[in-house]
């Protein structure tokens, strides 16, 4: 997987990125992460990337010349042929709060493309004219607003890396993690088996696997149903989990 990461601020990538799993990753070459500095395609004395608004108004907007000239030149997209959107089997992904929320969902379905590109805002916001004739997707990260991409798109690189094969030292590690499975994860724990009176569930001791995985199943249950009771009625649920729904839902009924 590529990710072609377009932005004003490359500096603010690189202490992620060179760290942990991402770094594991990119030096087994798993991922490929290349980071653009927009100014770089430019042509004037000052590398101006940005502009007061028509219209008036506060705030600088982001010209759409060099945008459009480093997209073009790193994807290989042929200017002369841009009619609308461009032809281009790479995602072009503008992080900005007016696009669609980002979520596990989206996550999987950008880790099936071998290489996305990334182009991240600042300032007041972007010439419209990159929105509609050069992105081919928008994605929120949630219903705030940040001073730029870079976090969106560092968040966006992290999540789908994570469900590439071989990313993870665990290889079903993502498949267990929160909203992975439609439900929040269950408990974990490790050594010592004791700490300042606190044990660890018996269960997780007893190397009985069947028990374990039923136990973990209904932590995760009983999790999302207490915290998060929305993820349920998307989730996909057995006979057993909604039995075991149902008589949570009865003993908070008692304890009323």
């Amino acid at each position: 997987m590529q990710f072609e990461v377009f932005t004003l601020l490359p500096e603010a990538f690189f202490s992620y990125i060179d760290t942990s799993i991402l770094k594991r990753a990119q030096e087994r070459g798993l991922i490929k992460i290349n980071i653009h500095n927009i100014r770089d395609y430019t042509y004037d004395k000052h590398h101006v990337t940005d502009d007061t608004p028509y219209g008036g108004g506060g705030g600088m907007v982001m010209k759409p010349e060099p945008v459009f000239e480093a997209v073009e030149k790193v994807l290989d997209i042929n200017p002369l042929q841009i009619s609308g959107k461009p032809d281009s089997e790479i995602p072009i992904i503008l992080l900005t709060p007016q696009g669609r929320v980002f979520n596990q969902k989206i996550a999987k379905e950008l880790s099936q493309y071998p290489r996305i590109a990334l182009i991240c805002g600042r300032y007041e916001g972007i010439d419209e004219r990159i929105r509609e004739n050069l992105v081919t997707d928008e994605i929120s990260i949630g219903d705030y607003v940040l001073t730029g991409g870079e976090l969106p798109a560092l968040l966006l690189i992290d999540a789908v890396s994570r469900l590439l094969p071989n990313v993870l030292g665990d290889p079903t590690g993502a498949e267990d993690d929160s909203h992975a499975m439609g439900l929040l994860e269950y408990p974990h724990y490790t050594r010592p088996p004791e700490f300042r009176g606190n044990k660890v569930p018996d269960v997780l001791l007893s190397g009985d696997h069947a028990k374990i995985d039923k136990w973990r199943r209904e932590q995760a249950l009983e999790r999302t149903f207490r915290k998060r009771p929305d993820m349920l009625e998307k989730a996909e649920l057995s006979k057993d989990d909604l039995k075991f729904l149902e008589n949570l839902k009865e003993r908070g009924k008692k304890k009323d």
